[in-house]
């Protein structure tokens, strides 16, 4: 699990990377909180997406955005975030040629941030969004959405409201054959603070049930000559 220092748009960004020993894994990119509200790769969310893609053997990365821990810069409206998050992800791609796909995973902000990625690369196979913050920016970019994912929030959100998420998420067209499953934690507050294991449990199930299935899309696809 060592540390990385990779060359951002605004200098250094700060990062922790788990290589995979096999050439074709798929990627996982962890992304954080929004900067200004104690957001950080160290958050105890953020450390357990990674550890669960880095136990599934992805080469997963989770970084600090700009200006946060180590990480130069400062913050900027998410304009320079997701530059940072195209950059590192280049960065984790450089040393990943093989991949066959990669997943995007964002709490927060950070699930802004990484449903924008989604929408530019289409290497992006899947996506999970934990407590999207719908009612703070602008999520029509996702027409149509282009990947499968699973959007997960607390029943007792009052920072993003769990009905806020629904009625934008509703609105969200897909590509055909695209799924964006809906999870609501009964209870659980924007940071799920009392419900993590709940959390982990659920994207352990989607993940189980999500990963074969992109493995058998992604196969379907390279033998097609489609991207």
């Amino acid at each position: 699990m060592p540390d990385v220092i990779i060359p951002g748009p605004a200098g250094r960004l700060e990062g922790r990377y788990s290589p995979s020993e096999d050439e074709t894994a798929p990627i996982a990119l962890i992304l954080h909180a929004h900067p200004l509200g104690g957001g950080s790769m160290d958050n105890p969310i953020v450390e357990m997406l990674y550890d669960n893609f880095r136990k599934r053997d992805y080469a997963t990365l989770r970084f600090n955005f700009r200006g946060v821990g180590r990480s130069q810069g400062s913050y900027d409206q998410g304009l320079g975030e997701l530059s940072d998050a195209a950059t590192v992800l280049d960065w984790v791609q450089g040393y990943n040629s093989g991949a066959r796909f990669c997943f995007v995973a964002g709490h927060s902000f950070g699930a802004w941030i990484g449903m924008q990625l989604l929408m530019r690369r289409p290497e992006i196979a899947g996506f999970i969004s934990i407590a999207p913050p719908t009612n703070m920016y602008d999520f029509t970019f996702l027409a149509p959405c282009p990947a499968s994912g699973i959007i997960i929030n607390g029943g007792a959100d009052k920072i993003v409201p769990p009905d806020d998420v629904e009625r934008v998420m509703s609105k969200i067209r897909v590509q055909k054959g695209i799924e964006i499953t809906r999870e609501i934690i009964p209870d659980a507050n924007h940071l799920f603070t009392e419900h993590q294991e709940v959390l982990e449990k659920r994207i352990d199930t989607y993940l189980d049930d999500r990963l074969p299935i992109v493995e058998k899309e992604r196969s379907e696809r390279q033998m097609t000559g489609k991207r």
